[in-house]
């Protein structure tokens, strides 16, 4: 028999610090490498994975999304523990679902949600160092919650983003962004109808500084308003980056991720 072509949606979960990168490029290991060589040797064709946007050298993702136009007589389920059998260890298909011939994981977005993670002790923790970005100054949490309200809605970002592929326009709606804090940690959440190259790092950088009294939160609106990148905060470092989702005005796979014993853990979510 025959398989027919079909388009294929993937969640993807990685791990960036083993990684150069999302996009595929010569004489580097690239996610979207990993992922295509694995099609290949399942389908015997070259198959080109398309992810909803790229992400840099030792940014991680927890939900990138993308899609793939393959041929095959595996089902979806069956196909997804194929791909997870021939990925390598830092890389893992978590959702994989055949979908209309003409979703694109990129065009199709309308926005993502970002984490930026850090980690708050004395000393440099023992593990976990190319998973979150550690700081030990004493931060400003109530100067940094009044920044990042200053930053939220319709603006002109460009003092918050690094010269990279052209754009149209450096105007965002930045839906959200705010803290979830822990006792020796904390994440830096936003969403976004679209984030500019390096934005979110840039986010990030600038609020520390607020939090560490180099800026203050009318300063932060001030940068704000200059477009001018030179006056706002240093593009905190990857491995502090998550991508946690991709959003789209379709339903993308739904339902529970339930195994053949029932929904892993402890949580019947």
């Amino acid at each position: 028999m025959l398989a027919r072509m079909r388009n294929v949606r993937l969640r993807i979960a990685y791990d960036g610090s083993r990684f150069f990168g999302w996009q595929r490029q010569a004489g580097f290991d690239s996610v979207q490498q990993a992922l295509e060589e694995a099609f290949e040797a399942l389908t015997g064709e070259h198959v080109v994975v398309h992810g909803s946007g790229r992400t840099d050298t030792g940014v991680h993702a927890l939900g990138q999304v993308a899609h793939a136009h393959v041929r095959t007589l595996l089902d979806d389920e069956r196909l997804r523990h194929a791909l997870n059998h021939h990925l390598p260890e830092a890389v893992v298909v978590r959702r994989l679902e055949t979908c209309r011939d003409d979703f694109h994981a990129r065009f199709d977005a309308r926005g993502k949600r970002y984490m930026y993670l850090v980690t708050t002790t004395r000393f440099p923790p023992p593990f976990g160092r190319a998973h979150a970005h550690w700081v030990h100054d004493p931060l400003d949490f109530q100067a940094m919650r009044q920044a990042a309200a200053l930053l939220r809605g319709r603006h002109d970002f460009s003092a918050f983003a690094s010269s990279g592929s052209p754009r149209r326009s450096n105007v965002r709606t930045l839906r959200t962004l705010r803290f979830l804090a822990r006792r020796e940690r904390f994440a830096i959440l936003a969403e976004a109808d679209g984030f500019l190259y390096n934005m979110m790092r840039a986010l990030a950088g600038t609020l520390l500084d607020v939090g560490r009294g180099k800026l203050s939160p009318r300063d932060v609106e001030g940068i704000l308003a200059s477009r001018d990148r030179r006056r706002a905060g240093p593009t905190a470092p990857p491995q502090g980056l998550y991508l946690v989702s991709v959003l789209y005005d379709e339903p993308v796979f739904r339902g529970r991720d339930r195994g053949p014993r029932g929904v892993p853990g402890l949580f019947q979510y």
